[in-house]
């Protein structure tokens, strides 16, 4: 299945460039008179248009399931006990998953930033680029562009700097069917620093009624932050509420590049 896949990517990267070089051509001749072969170019549009729409989603599926099901090093996940001894191995499994939410966001995101929110993932995250060319194998094969590191951070105080945390809360939403407005619960990539105590870690809680509930108890709410702060309307990131919106589904960037727009620091304290 790996190689199949390989040789789709591969495929699919060449018919793209060669298609936008047909449709060079076509308008080049249809600028040059040759609109009166009416019926002949019709078709070679309509099979230049088919075979490009093909070539993209096959790429974009091909790449989901990449991020979805390829192994990962597993070095990563004994570097990760190393940093947290208290994790077990099923914890730093959920961790990759994490990791992997973290990079379909960035696949969906259409290049855009997209902010790290979890400092256990990013340990994880942060030991895989060390190794650069594992590293930059599989940011060719998942996302189509090598992805550079910036460290994680939490939700900060002004709106306006946290679209990057933005458009992940709404990718990896969508990625659980969670609605991203309204959480009934957290993505797993939001909550597993709180749900295995990692020094320094964020904390987030699905409603900010859950914060005011245990401080009208008596209790502290702590240093947790809220899901639904994310849909406060006054910054929408790219699109939509999220940074995100369902009829684009992360656009059509596809092809290789070599400077993915994702990446941690979302907010900040200020």
């Amino acid at each position: 299945m790996k190689r199949i896949d390989n040789m789709l990517l591969w495929w699919a990267s060449k018919v793209v460039p060669l298609a936008i070089a047909v449709w060079v051509v076509a308008i080049a001749g249809l600028l040059g008179g040759a609109w009166r072969l009416r019926w002949p170019w019709l078709l070679y549009f309509l099979a230049t248009v088919i075979i490009t729409a093909l070539a993209i989603q096959w790429t974009r599926a091909v790449r989901q399931r990449t991020i979805r099901e390829a192994p990962l090093p597993r070095f990563l996940q004994r570097k990760l006990r190393e940093t947290y001894p208290h994790l077990s191995t099923r914890d730093c499994e959920l961790v990759e998953r994490g990791l992997r939410q973290f990079f379909m966001a960035c696949l969906r995101g259409n290049k855009q930033f997209v902010a790290m929110p979890s400092r256990a993932v990013d340990v994880l995250w942060h030991e895989f680029i060390l190794h650069t060319q594992a590293y930059k194998h599989w940011c060719h094969h998942a996302l189509g562009f090598f992805l550079h590191h910036t460290p994680a951070e939490a939700l900060g105080a002004k709106a306006r700097h946290n679209d990057g945390l933005r458009r992940c809360w709404y990718w990896v939403c969508k990625e659980e069917s969670i609605d991203p407005k309204a959480p009934s619960r957290l993505p797993l990539l939001f909550a597993l620093d709180a749900k295995f105590a990692i020094p320094g870690g964020f904390a987030y809680v699905p409603d900010c009624s859950d914060i005011a509930r245990k401080s009208d108890a008596g209790g502290s709410g702590g240093d947790s932050y809220c899901g639904t702060s994310f849909s406060d309307g006054g910054y929408s990131g790219s699109s939509g509420d999220f940074g995100g919106a369902d009829s684009s589904d992360g656009g059509g960037s596809d092809g290789a590049g070599d400077g993915g727009g994702c990446g941690g620091g979302g907010g900040g304290g200020d």
